[in-house]
């Protein structure tokens, strides 16, 4: 079986490499407008991938936003089903100026194509495309295989609920198998076994009626670059603990045993600092690197401007500015709660010199997965097979809003299996993707199911 995998494999790997740049040369970006004929584009050409690698249905279904693509091959009633998440949205390219190369012009430079969605999640939800085309090819099919490929992940999947909801028995699974996060290194594989929720929010402060001059009214009008920079200082303390209060109510502390875990993890921090050109590590005092990207919660400053940023000078006094924040949270914490201290926040320490509106763009709750399941365990010793080491258990610092809603409606776990890494500049400039990780998670996604079968 598994040498017939690879040998498919590596008769067709470069018509497999060419295949997902071709669906990453379309900007099929879920967040702007103007890009809706791509992503219905997109979406088509996904459903056409999936009938060409095996799947004896596939459809472009609608939700109230852009549409899902849903695809089966269904082998046996009696077999064990595995229902494959992934999107076909990406993040805006912006800022165009920072790429080396177009976005969604895919080049491969050093064995990695750079591209939008390479990482995120084009080149990891097509991985399981070609398994699938791998196992039919080789007639090694041992599941049913369903798929659910949406196309408002990264504007934090707010139609797909209620898509879920009401495709209950078309979706029904066994288990939830997601390539769409990282591993800590092609050396120390790892699998994670959970991801961090999230709460979105846009604040927006008001001065004066209009923009005015600088030397005839400053000193005298409050400037709300100004108000809304000392706000969101106020938001950490000196060891830099986030202020807002309750925001840690809900939080489960990590066991030492959970912490001790997370840090075997190997981690050199020179190295680290080096990759990302940093002086030194910052973060919440009393936890490690790992700790404080994936066990504890956070709040970051995503986007703020305002007043005059074009070239040379303009000396104004602006009438608003405006920031992006989002918080990433841990289990027990819930988005909705967070999201409201967090409005609630804003507006209370406002001075009077300014009015302050803030607003949810959108929020998602953390998920965490057991590593005693079947599919854990499933995809653990795939990992073990391919690549000669058992996978090192660690939490995801990234969010997939839809993980909760997904196991709610369906009654059944999620297993993250991501090929991905860290330094994948995800939803940065310069976007890519690793071949050999490509190819790697093709080898390996076979033997999940396999040995989820077998379980």
């Amino acid at each position: 079986m598994s040498n017939a995998w690879k040998a498919y494999q590596e008769q067709h790997q470069d018509r497999f490499l060419n295949e997902m740049m071709d669906l990453l040369r379309i900007p099929s970006i879920s967040a702007k407008s103007e890009h809706q004929s791509d992503m219905i584009r997109c979406a088509d050409a996904v459903k056409q991938s999936l009938l060409a690698a095996g799947c004896t249905r596939a459809e472009v279904l609608p939700t109230a936003g852009y549409p899902v693509v849903y695809g089966e091959r269904i082998i046996d009633a009696s077999k064990p089903t595995v229902l494959v998440y992934g999107h076909y949205d990406v993040q805006p390219a912006d800022p165009l100026e920072l790429w080396h190369s177009g976005p969604f012009e895919p080049v491969i430079k050093d064995g990695k194509v750079f591209a939008r969605g390479s990482a995120d999640d084009k080149g990891q939800f097509y991985m399981h495309v070609k398994a699938l085309e791998v196992m039919d090819k080789t007639n090694t099919l041992c599941t049913n295989i369903k798929f659910l490929i949406e196309g408002e992940e990264e504007v934090g999947s707010p139609n797909l609920g209620a898509f879920v909801a009401a495709n209950k028995e078309l979706l029904k699974a066994d288990v939830i198998l997601i390539s769409d996060s990282a591993m800590l290194s092609m050396e120390n594989p790892s699998l994670d076994t959970g991801v961090r929720g999230l709460s979105y929010i846009e604040v927006e402060v008001t001065g004066a009626n209009r923009d005015l001059h600088s030397g005839t009214y400053g000193g005298a009008v409050a400037n709300p670059i100004t108000i809304l920079t000392r706000m969101i200082a106020s938001c950490h303390d000196e060891n830099n603990h986030i202020t807002i209060p309750g925001f840690y109510d809900d939080v489960v502390i990590a066991t030492d045993a959970e912490r001790a875990l997370i840090n075997r993890a190997p981690y050199n921090e020179q190295a680290y600092k080096d990759e990302l050109g940093l002086n030194e590590v910052w973060g919440e005092k009393g936890y490690s690197t790992y700790e404080r990207t994936g066990l504890r919660p956070t709040l970051e400053v995503n986007g703020i401007w305002g007043g005059y940023t074009g070239e040379g000078a303009k000396t104004v006094l602006p009438s608003k500015a405006y920031a992006k924040i989002s918080a990433r949270l841990v289990p027990n914490q819930s988005s909705e709660k967070i999201t409201e201290k967090l409005l609630n926040y804003f507006q209370s320490i406002a001075p009077k010199s300014v009015t302050v509106k803030a607003s949810l763009h959108h929020g998602g709750e953390p998920y965490m997965t057991p590593i005693d399941s079947k599919g854990y365990q499933a995809a653990s010793k795939a990992i073990e097979t391919t690549f000669g080491k058992t996978p090192i258990p660690v939490r995801g610092g990234g969010s997939i809003p839809i993980c909760s809603i997904l196991e709610r409606e369906l009654g059944i776990k999620i297993v993250f299996m991501g090929f991905g890494l860290d330094s994948d500049n995800l939803h940065s400039p310069n976007e890519k993707y690793n071949l050999e990780n490509y190819y790697k998670g093709i080898e390996t996604i076979p033997y999940f199911h396999k040995y989820f079968a077998e379980a």
